[in-house]
């Protein structure tokens, strides 16, 4: 099982990684281009909320399956994994970077409905997502990637 979670969980990594990176440059010129916020934008907005949140379910479950996780925290104790920085990133960092990744697209998305003209939806939607990017730049485990 822990392999087919982890499988998952890395490839649609990339796929969150890259409609977010579209996302946030639409956004970007959706606000600095002064466009107007049409049915594309608002479909590419909840696409990159539903597939983060999918990823945010696929990396629980493997949060709980991994020897890198919860059972690491089991095993060698919370202070011996904050000890290790490759453990830490797994147990820690990396899980909670892309908690508040999710949030901050979440608030975005959220925040950015509730308006009713095209700058301010862009504008809401580039701040929340760029910061959600810089977020799951910072803490992706960018040795396991390539």
């Amino acid at each position: 099982m822990y392999s087919t979670v982890q499988f998952v969980h890395s490839y649609w990594a990339y796929l969150v990684l890259t409609v977010l990176v579209i996302t946030t440059v639409n956004s970007l010129i959706g606000y600095f281009g002064k466009k107007e916020y049409g049915a594309k934008d608002m479909r590419l907005a909840l696409f990159t909320l539903i597939v983060s949140h999918i990823q945010l379910l696929i990396g629980i479950v493997l949060y709980f399956v991994s020897p890198l996780g919860a059972k690491a925290i089991a095993e060698v104790g919370m202070s011996e994994a904050m000890h290790d920085p490759n453990l830490r990133l797994y147990v820690v960092e990396h899980p909670l970077a892309m908690i508040i990744t999710i949030i901050l697209i979440t608030v975005g998305y959220s925040k950015h409905k509730k308006k009713l003209t095209s700058t301010p939806k862009f504008k809401l939607l580039a701040i929340f997502y760029t910061l959600a990017l810089i977020v799951m730049l910072t803490r992706i485990p960018w040795q396991n990637w390539f």
